[in-house]
């Protein structure tokens, strides 16, 4: 406020004074400059829940995933490994065969097998066709593994039951499905006629490790282990794990009514039994028999039953094409909102967290998209979206946003559909309050400026994280680390250009601009610094304006009473113009951009064609944003001031708000009469329209702004003699006093601004208009509040003393001694 040389006060001038006291400085925050305020654009809700919304850029056809599809457990693996996501070249090496000359040693330049003890080449040929059998059953389908697991004893291999298994014949030795004893014989036999076999060199495998494989395949430790004893995990398989699945496959075969909540039990258990024996993730050897039972139960279709099984696929690690289905399945469970209550009860949440966490776009990115996007739909539950916060989500989709910025160009069309559904999942967590500190903390506002970088021509990711700056700008601390963001400026304002179509958009960014420069000065010369900044905000002022008054000639040309389509096209643009011209009503109070704006001729003609072509009944929003716009431009009475060459013009166009039953609109225009009032001709022109008696009414008026603007506008109509007279008729003297009665212990500047009005009134020499009742009630209200300890007793707050004090001893005691000295000089005359 120091380097506002030459601005006049809204109403009286300025001492010129380069050192200022507190309480000038209280003053000065009193004055016309004010910040606007506007509501946040409305954020509709979704439709249907789907992959992308129905007003999405990518559409409803092209190359993005569906929305909708069916799984059946054909679609899943059994098998699964990670899939390494690189493909090996070949290697070049080529195997050297023996030379057949050397007829007598064929094997000399192959590496001899070290000789076994005779108990490690025990039972070697029954091992080796056991393992043969044992590879070809878990080569099966899917399907077809699951169909063959009560087969008969034949010539293929027969999957036993939990009670053969457990049975005491079996319990202590799990080699294989002959009991004890016939083992043991047959052992010995082979034993015996395996002393002179000799090692195959075309199969390339160890007798020893065919023995190895053996153990591997059937549950065993490493190969040191006594073949006589049973392994921790094979005791848990054979005793709890087989038998429960096995009754998973029985209770599935049924069709009772309670056979899905019997399922859901059954995983439950299944579920606190590996985690209980550590075999969860890949540590079970025999995981792909319990993903094969699982994926078997999907075909049943129950969202329950479903959302069990992808919680124990997720816990058992699944990846490659089972991650892709399993997500996919969470995903169509929750695009049913009825199935939100399955997500409460069910505690998932963790482990789809746990993708966002660890996945890769290029290994797992369409997994990590159904991921993400049943976060999305889940988040728009108040309840889900609590358990999200308290499980660190913001932090983890923030991390998930800088790897999406780095992926490789071969994977940016898959990271865009992955941030649509983060950054509308991060736009739901944003409502909640306690998210708010999270984006501040966790860096997330800068993280989402960087996606907007890398992905400034996608529509629909903008258009979410423009939702995002419009929710979170409304809080300070959000929008002060919004406004510390590097370069946040110029990266709005090109989107701005870029989408300047997308109304949607523009409106939220342009209300984050708003927020922005509301807040302090720095950002108000910041914005106005950048480049482009008002040639592309006067583009988008222009363009708006103009689809709008081209769809009213249309509306007018067809209708016969265009009043009501003319205020139906005109809302379509309203919200974008409402939300601009504030942006330049915050800016223009910076001491440097307000005269700048001021000068600006293509800014003030917009504003006062605004004025011209809208009314308040269509838009009320806008046309009391365009004259707080006007009020605060009207400040600054710089000589080559639009405002100033227009005045007259501006002050005709205000007669409507004024006029209007919008209460908002009468106090702006009210402020922009104080401001412009200042010059002789807009007196004589308010005058003469009665602008006066509007301005006496306000004086009854319970809103403290509102009679403050309207002592204002009296202070400076007071100062031609001829108009005290229609004042006095008018009864603002009254009126003043009972305003000084009403408002003056609570607000000291608005009694100092009253006092001021009636100094104008009846100080030089006018005193005569005053009653002599009114006289004497004025006396006694000034003796009462220039008593400092009376007037400063109605202050209960000890943080605002010295604030009230200092509007006391500054607005208010220096108008009201002189208005004292006049009524005493009056009574003594009389």
């Amino acid at each position: 406020m120091e380097t506002k040389h030459g601005v006049c006060s809204a109403f009286t001038p300025r001492r010129n004074s380069l050192r200022k006291s507190c309480a000038e400085i209280v003053r000065e925050a009193r004055q016309s400059l004010r910040v606007q305020s506007t509501q946040r654009p409305f954020t509709p809700r979704d439709g249907p829940r789907r992959l992308f919304g129905a007003n999405s850029v990518r559409g409803d056809h092209g190359s993005r995933p569906p929305s909708a599809f069916s799984l059946h457990s054909q679609n899943f693996d059994a098998n699964s490994r990670p899939c390494s996501g690189t493909r090996l070249s070949p290697l070049n090496h080529k195997p050297k065969f023996p030379d057949s000359s050397n007829a007598e040693e064929p094997l000399k330049d192959f590496p001899r097998f070290p000789i076994e003890p005779v108990e490690a080449r025990k039972g070697l040929a029954w091992s080796r066709s056991r393992l043969l059998k044992s590879v070809s059953l878990t080569s099966l389908l899917p399907s077809e593994a699951c169909t063959d697991e009560k087969l008969n004893p034949g010539p293929e291999p027969k999957r036993l039951s939990a009670e053969q298994l457990c049975s005491p014949d079996l319990s202590r030795d799990h080699r294989g499905h002959l009991k004890a004893s016939q083992r043991r014989t047959r052992s010995r036999s082979l034993f015996c006629s395996s002393k002179n076999i000799k090692p195959d060199v075309d199969s390339g495998v160890r007798p020893t490790e065919s023995g190895r494989e053996q153990k591997t395949e059937l549950g065993y430790g490493n190969s040191s282990t006594c073949p006589d004893e049973e392994d921790p995990e094979s005791l848990v398989w054979n005793n709890v794990i087989l038998p429960l699945l096995q009754e998973l496959e029985s209770v599935a075969a049924g069709s009772s009514e309670g056979s899905v909540d019997r399922l859901c039990d059954l995983c439950d258990r299944l579920h606190g039994t590996l985690a209980d024996a550590d075999m969860l993730g890949r540590r079970c050897k025999k995981r792909s028999g319990i993903l094969r039972t699982l994926f078997h139960l999907v075909d049943r279709e129950s969202a329950q039953l479903n959302l069990h099984i992808a919680k124990l696929c997720f816990a058992l690690c699944v990846s490659g094409n089972n991650l892709l289905n399993i997500c996919k399945l969470v995903f169509q469970i929750s695009r049913s909102e009825n199935n939100d209550i399955l997500f409460e009860k069910i505690s998932i949440v963790d482990s789809l967290l746990s993708v966002l966490n660890y996945g890769d776009v290029g290994v797992s990115g369409e997994a990590l998209l159904y991921c993400v996007a049943a976060l999305k739909f889940l988040s728009g539950n108040i309840t889900i979206l609590r358990i999200l916060l308290a499980k660190n989500c913001i932090e983890i989709a923030q991390k998930l946003l800088q790897k999406l910025c780095i992926v490789s160009d071969c994977n940016m069309t898959l990271a865009g559909n992955i941030l649509v559904q983060l950054t509308a999942t991060l736009r739901n967590l944003a409502d909640h309050p306690d998210s708010r500190p999270l984006f501040v903390s966790f860096y997330v506002i800068p993280s989402l400026c960087l996606v907007l970088r890398r992905y400034c021509e996608d529509k629909d990711i903008s258009t979410n994280i423009s939702r995002i700056f419009s929710k979170l700008s409304s809080y300070s601390e959000c929008c002060l680390a919004l406004a510390r963001t590097p370069n946040c400026y110029s990266l709005i304002l090109d989107l701005l250009s870029k989408h300047h179509q997308k109304q949607d958009l523009v409106v939220r960014l342009l209300f984050t601009l708003g927020n922005l420069t509301a807040k302090s000065e720095e950002p108000r010369q910041q914005l106005f610094q950048c480049n482009e900044c008002m040639p592309t905000l006067l583009r988008l002022y222009n363009s708006y304006q103009r689809r709008n008054v081209s769809s009213s000639t249309v509306v007018q040309k067809e209708a016969p009473s265009p009043r009501e389509p003319v205020a139906a096209a005109a809302a379509l643009t309203d919200d974008v113009l409402v939300k601009l011209v504030r942006v330049l009503a915050n800016m223009c109070i910076h001491p440097a951009v307000g005269p700048s704006l001021a000068t600006n001729t293509t800014c003030i003609q917009l504003l006062m064609e605004t004025l011209e072509l809208r009314s308040v009944e269509e838009s009320e929003d806008l046309m009391v944003n365009v004259a707080a716009a006007i009020n605060n431009l009207s400040f600054y009475q710089e000589e080559n001031s639009e405002i100033k060459h227009n005045q007259l013009t501006i002050a005709k166009w205000m007669l409507k708000l004024l006029l209007s039953s919008s209460m908002d609109a009468m106090l702006e225009a009210t402020r922009v009469y104080g401001n412009l009032s200042l010059h002789k001709d807009v007196r004589d022109l308010a005058m003469q329209n009665k602008v006066h008696k509007f301005v006496v009414t306000l004086l009854d008026s319970k809103r403290a702004e509102m009679c403050f603007s309207a002592c204002g506008v009296l202070t400076n109509l007071a100062l031609d003699p001829p108009n005290r007279v229609c004042l006095t008729l008018e009864g603002a003297p009254a009126k003043l006093v009972d305003c000084l009665r009403d408002f003056g212990p609570a607000d000291w500047q608005l009694a100092g601004q009253a006092c001021q009005a009636l100094w104008n009134l009846i100080g030089h020499g006018s005193d005569k208009l005053l009653h002599a009742e009114e006289r004497e009630r004025l006396l006694e209200i000034l003796t009462v509040y220039s008593d400092k300890e009376e007037a400063l007793k109605w202050t209960q707050n000890e943080d605002e003393q010295d604030f009230y004090r200092a509007c006391w001893e500054s607005e208010f005691l220096p108008v009201a001694q002189k208005l004292i000295k006049v009524l005493h000089s009056v009574d003594v005359t009389a």
